[in-house]
């Protein structure tokens, strides 16, 4: 209890003598500011975000493994699937978000397994995704 009154008081005396105390800043993507959803391969992190602005992230994925790598480049939101089912690999990907025209999507899955080119959220990340993202929105798949 004294430690959180000290930093309190702390915090107090620094804005009295006009220094502002730090505070928390969200991390920048790699991609453009007018990319809606910026994923990084190399670091498995994805973001979420508004003209630059990031509004979730750098949330944890998995992506595409060897011979299935997930694809870079700019791409637009294709459609939207909240139950969509894999045929083609007889698997469910919930709250998926399909940004290519091959079928790579954005949706809820494992984060110990690499997909076949589609990039796997949490189940609450995959929620965020699905919500925030619409057909046209600009998707950004960098290094």
């Amino acid at each position: 209890m004294r430690k959180i009154i000290g930093i309190a008081a702390g915090a107090a005396i620094l804005g009295t003598i006009g220094i502002a105390a730090p505070t928390a800043q969200a991390a920048e993507t790699p991609c453009s500011p007018q990319a809606k959803a910026c994923l990084q391969l190399h670091t498995n992190r994805a973001w979420l975000a508004d003209n630059g602005r990031v509004t979730r992230g750098p949330v944890p994925v998995t992506v595409g493994r060897p011979g299935h790598r997930t694809p870079t480049g700019t791409f637009r939101v294709q459609y939207k699937d909240i139950d969509h089912y894999s045929r083609e690999y007889q698997g469910p990907m919930p709250y998926s978000v399909f940004f290519t025209s091959t079928g790579v999507a954005f949706h809820e899955g494992s984060l110990r397994a690499q997909s076949h080119g589609c990039v796997h959220l949490s189940h609450s990340d995959a929620v965020a995704f699905y919500q925030a993202l619409r057909p046209g929105d600009v998707v950004e798949v960098v290094n």
